[in-house]
């Protein structure tokens, strides 16, 4: 199978609930982008952390696309023996360096003492949200090593206190923030359960061209054209560095843009490059 048709695949399946897009790859849930459309005294909510997605499985780290994390051994071995779903960590404004140490095939310990596997899930535990909530606090106290956290779950009392706790985590460089089903029980795939709650909204798309650049990008990446997961095709043309655009993702890859809203025929609108997803 070409790289190309197991990039379209992943971007496919990744869109569809309660799927795993190939052998080793974790189902996970997946959020839905919050429009106000629930009623919000129903979930927790916590920041929404821009790290990198990790699933632990009680013996193994991976990316979402199932690749495997190489933590070195004492952060591994220190992590309970029980399934984990999170975002490893170094804070605010930190993707790009979090992003390249994780990615490493071989594990520098100094970079990795920076980095905090933060846990939001507890894969297959039985119970609402609330509950399994809960229990990873529990779990993250009895454990007791520094760089195992559980991500703040709080609740809302309406939309104005919502659009409050949002304002504040934008306003301290926080990226958004993420609404829970506080009765949900366990499930994956992409559904209201969760719910991403961001200034823009985002979305990914396959590379499957590259259009030349004019004028002073002459000689450069113009635009990539994606097709994105329901098989509509999109020119992505902002947001690339001059580097980027020297060295655009290569056919085949995943990017993540983000968009304002809407056309009327449902494509993205103001699309800006964000990043390649890369390993995850």
């Amino acid at each position: 199978m070409s790289r190309l048709l197991r990039a379209l695949l992943l971007g496919l399946m990744l869109a569809l609930p309660g799927a795993a897009v190939a052998e080793g790859v974790p189902s996970i849930l997946l959020a839905e982008v919050y429009r106000g459309q629930v009623d919000v005294t129903r979930y927790l909510v916590s920041e929404k952390l821009d790290g990198v997605r990790a699933v632990w499985d009680g013996a193994t780290l991976v990316f979402r696309s199932g690749r495997p994390i190489h933590a070195p051994d004492w952060f591994i071995e220190a992590l309970p023996k029980r399934p984990l779903d999170g975002e490893l960590w170094m804070g605010r404004g930190t993707f790009e360096r979090v992003s390249g140490i994780v990615r490493r095939e071989v594990p520098n310990d100094e970079e990795w003492r920076q980095v905090r596997y933060m846990i939001f899930e507890l894969p297959g535990a039985e119970g609402p949200f609330r509950e399994r909530a809960a229990a990873i606090r529990a779990l993250v106290s009895e454990t007791n090593v520094p760089w195992l956290g559980a991500i703040e779950q709080f609740p809302v009392v309406d939309r104005d206190d919502l659009q409050r706790r949002f304002k504040q985590v934008l306003a301290t460089g926080g990226e958004g923030l993420v609404l829970h089903l506080a009765d949900a029980q366990y499930l994956t795939g992409r559904s209201d359960v969760l719910l991403k709650m961001k200034p823009w909204a985002d979305a990914e798309g396959v590379v499957i061209a590259h259009q030349p650049g004019k004028g002073k990008y002459s000689g450069m990446l113009g635009a990539l054209k994606l097709r994105l997961a329901d098989g509509r095709e999109l020119r992505l043309g902002s947001g690339f560095t001059d580097q980027q655009r020297r060295e655009p993702p290569a056919i085949g890859a995943i990017v993540t843009f983000r968009y304002r809203d809407l056309t009327r025929k449902g494509l993205p609108r103001f699309a800006t490059f964000l990043r390649e997803r890369g390993a995850e």
